[in-house]
């Protein structure tokens, strides 16, 4: 899958989440990666520049890579 595309994808989630508060929507963004992308996707988000993502976006795929 191209990385835009994921990057794209990955935004819209934090984006979708943004009212909930940030701490809520980070967590919220992490757990929706982790729970319905497949592993290829996962892979490809936590391989690319994460300072291309919105700054949600950005500390759930982080605190993705973290386990």
């Amino acid at each position: 899958m191209d990385i835009n595309r994921l990057r794209y994808m990955a935004d819209q989630i934090a984006r979708n989440l943004a009212p909930q508060g940030e701490a809520a929507a980070i967590e919220g963004t992490c757990q929706h990666i982790r729970d319905f992308w497949d592993p290829r996707m996962k892979a490809a988000i936590l391989a690319d520049d994460h300072a291309a993502l919105s700054p949600i976006a950005r500390a759930a795929v982080e605190r993705l890579s973290r386990g």
